[in-house]
């Protein structure tokens, strides 16, 4: 059964907190030197020991599953983060895990998620898609842990929040790229618990823009010319019903940005800030720099950094 959509808490994210505190990084924040150019801010979530934000909401999440629960092991759906996150948090509980995979995936990501342990199950994104629509999937008899619409997981995400709010009070803007949606309501429900005045805005590439899209219907819908790209981490094909509750009250716009704009920022953040940025991870920042944003400060949510070094430097060298 799936559980009814609810807010996500204060109380909620700061027990998540106290939860995830041995595992997950405080990750910086560190100012980008442009000068002439908006305040802006990076959260580099892609130093945590997965490389990406999920093991977050992952360690939460599986964490606050019963004994008899994590006893028959756990399952997720991912393009690669969100199941490092959940193999990553099941190996330290000492549980099996198995992954329903899409099967163009970086290798890098595919590898990594063997290596901590998990069992990968290679599927289409179209498969993939329904199956995290659905939550369920023909084979499957752990566990399941969404990898965007779970409360626990959310909550997990909503401690970055905190994090931001406290190294840097005066934010007025914080941006994070979209996927399914749970980062950006994780992130805005902490930072609007705290801060009610800041704006939160979700980032979208132009080839997989459903939040934007949705937007512009005034509810939950599909994309249209949905294309696989380069930022293979964000840019969903739909935006779920109850995605689209949780988001609502917290996520106040969004930015779609171009594929160029995408690569630009990924070459700038290793140049300016020295770390890799996969395109998921740079949408943020291709956002803020559009202008669309306002003047800052602006924190940009680098989501993660999970990418083929030479597919990295295909990107940022075109």
């Amino acid at each position: 059964m799936i559980e009814p959509v609810r807010p996500i808490t204060l109380g909620d994210i700061e027990d998540a907190r106290k939860r995830i505190a041995g595992t997950v990084l405080r990750t910086p924040l560190v100012k980008l030197d442009l000068p002439g150019a908006v305040e802006i801010y990076l959260k580099l979530e892609n130093l945590q020991p997965t490389n990406a934000y999920k093991i977050r909401g992952a360690t939460n999440a599986v964490a606050r599953l019963t004994d008899e629960q994590r006893a028959r092991g756990v399952w997720t759906i991912s393009a690669g983060n969100a199941g490092q996150g959940v193999a990553y948090a099941a190996r330290a509980f000492g549980i099996p895990c198995s992954i329903v995979a899409i099967e163009t995936a970086p290798q890098t990501k595919l590898d990594r998620m063997s290596a901590l342990g998990a069992k990968i199950v290679p599927v289409s994104y179209e498969v993939a898609w329904r199956a995290a629509e659905s939550h369920a999937f023909e084979g499957m008899d752990g566990t399941f842990v969404h990898p965007f619409d779970n409360h626990d997981f959310i909550a997990g995400h909503g401690t970055m929040g905190l994090e931001i709010v406290e190294d840097l009070p005066e934010v007025r803007t914080v941006i994070a790229a979209i996927g399914g949606g749970g980062l950006v309501t994780g992130v805005g429900s902490a930072v609007k618990a705290l801060r009610s005045e800041v704006t939160v805005i979700g980032a979208e590439p132009e080839t997989a823009a459903p939040y934007a899209y949705s937007l512009g219907e005034g509810g939950p819908s599909k994309f249209p010319d949905w294309q696989a790209s380069f930022v293979d981490g964000a840019g969903g094909q739909s935006v779920t019903a109850r995605m689209w509750q949780r988001m609502e009250p917290v996520v106040d716009g969004a930015i779609t940005v171009t594929l160029d704009e995408t690569r630009q920022a990924m070459r700038l953040i290793g140049e300016k800030a020295r770390v890799i940025a996969e395109g998921a991870g740079a949408l943020a920042l291709a956002a803020a720099l559009t202008g669309k944003a306002g003047d800052g400060p602006i924190v940009c949510v680098v989501s993660g950094g999970n990418i083929d070094l030479a597919k990295f430097a295909e990107l940022v060298a075109a």
